[in-house]
């Protein structure tokens, strides 16, 4: 597993949201973007993780900056995720996980004491013109929010 790195290009992609319908990377054109990618929805981390991006959502808007999860759960099972937890953005579902390995997130994996391939949790910002600007790759469930607030306050376009 290799994940991309900022100054690649990011991959173009259109996958399912919540309600089915197709999203592209390509609708977000002149826009920041953050990609995060998340092992499986309703799971604890990952609801922490996605409710730490709901909380702070007013704040990624004004820094302009729109926010995809992504993981292999069905759109199905994402908008039971979002309705639960009352997400305000959009979560896409990648169920044969094609672009998670483009993303080069998706690898062997140990969870007690099993091996098995999954999803990392990496998130990606991706700028205006369609580059990897920065990989968030070091944070806890909790601070995510946090440590991409912190990196775009310090960036900001």
């Amino acid at each position: 597993m290799s994940p991309l790195k900022a100054g690649d290009k990011a991959p173009q992609f259109s996958l399912p949201d919540q309600d089915g319908e197709p999203i592209s990377l390509s609708d977000f054109k002149g826009q920041r973007v953050l990609v995060y990618f998340y092992p499986k929805a309703m799971t604890p981390g990952c609801t922490v993780q996605a409710c730490g991006l709901r909380d702070t959502m007013s704040e990624l808007k004004s820094l302009n900056v729109e926010v995809l999860g992504i993981s292999t759960d069905t759109s199905e099972k994402l908008s039971r995720f979002a309705e639960k937890e009352m997400l305000n953005f959009t979560l896409l579902s990648d169920v044969d996980h094609q672009l998670a390995e483009q993303f080069g997130v998706w690898g062997k994996k140990q969870f007690m004491g099993k091996t098995y391939d999954g999803i990392h949790r990496i998130s990606f910002l991706i700028n205006p013109q369609g580059d990897i600007e920065h990989v968030f790759d070091k944070f806890k469930t909790s601070d995510h929010h946090q440590v991409v607030l912190d990196y775009l306050k310090q960036h900001s376009a």
